[in-house]
């Protein structure tokens, strides 16, 4: 009978501890916030569920909620077709295929903030090449002053910066295919449709799982960048649950229903990890059941 040493378990036994520390430590703190109303320094009243009742009752919440979904719903329904295409038109091997995947990982590269940024100064209408573009076309384009351009300059700003890691994945995806694959789908006469949908996006499936649920994650706590772009505004338009929360917690200092706010987004994602990861592990036996 073949025995296992698990000694080498006690080296990551340090980083676990401080992780978790780093991780219950903000937790407890907010748990304990979420409960009670603070009075001021040393006085703190205890109101149980007041908070998440008042949280869920807010019409402001509310709207945050939809945007933050329609926003991570329209970006998982671009960028996921549009990373796999990519990855379909790159080349397989090479020195084209080295130079496309370097410059096609380059928006990767770039800090959040500096997106922002870069998209603040791309969309203006009198110097930003887009927008100066885009007014030259007879649209009326202006993301500081109208909903719709700010909500799509967003979403388009988000496509560009993230659609390569899903090409990323998807390439490495069909890399990993074995070519009898292909070789038996040649002699069938298969078409490259049916190479696709029978053959290419099966064996990709465990790997666009796992691009799913990480631009799901990033995506329903984007923050850093509508927050330079647009700053939020016009209005509410690109408030999305993140910046409420901040706006809750840092501009208005509401720290109870900010801290019951925080719960129950950290609730949402949770929630979402579990059925991402359940599908990664359905997933899983049918790939290793093909091999």
């Amino acid at each position: 009978m073949k025995t296992y040493n698990n000694k080498a378990w006690l080296l990551v036994l340090p980083v676990v501890l401080c992780v978790a520390f780093s991780a219950i430590v903000p937790l407890m703190t907010v748990v304990n916030y979420s409960v009670q109303d603070i009075l001021g320094p040393d006085q703190k009243v205890f109101v149980g569920t007041e908070w998440f009742k008042l949280v869920m009752r807010d019409p402001e919440l509310h709207e945050a909620l939809g945007r933050q979904i329609l926003f991570s719903a329209a970006v998982l329904a671009i960028e996921i077709p549009l990373g796999i295409l990519l990855a379909l038109a790159l080349p397989a091997q090479g020195w084209r295929s080295s130079l496309a995947l370097v410059l096609l990982a380059m928006p990767l590269l770039i800090p959040q903030n500096v997106v922002g940024t870069i998209w603040q100064i791309y969309g203006r209408g009198d110097i930003g090449l887009a927008g100066a573009a885009l007014n030259g076309l007879g649209l009326d384009y202006n993301y500081t002053g109208d909903s719709m351009d700010a909500w799509l300059t967003v979403l388009v700003m988000d496509i560009w910066h993230w659609t390569p890691l899903i090409a990323l994945l998807a390439f490495a995806g069909l890399r990993a295919i074995p070519e009898a694959y292909y070789q038996a789908a040649r002699i069938d006469g298969a078409s490259r449709l049916a190479v696709f949908r029978f053959i290419q996006l099966p064996k990709l499936r465990g790997v666009l799982l796992i691009g799913l649920l990480l631009r799901f994650m990033d995506s329903f706590m984007i923050y850093t960048e509508p927050f330079v772009l647009t700053g939020g505004g016009p209005g509410n338009a690109t408030t999305f649950l993140s910046q409420y929360l901040t706006q809750k917690a840092v501009g208005q200092f509401d720290l109870g229903p900010a801290a019951a706010f925080s719960l129950i987004y950290f609730l949402i994602i949770l929630l979402a990890c579990f059925v991402f990861y359940s599908l990664l592990q359905n997933a899983g036996p049918t790939e290793k059941a093909e091999h």
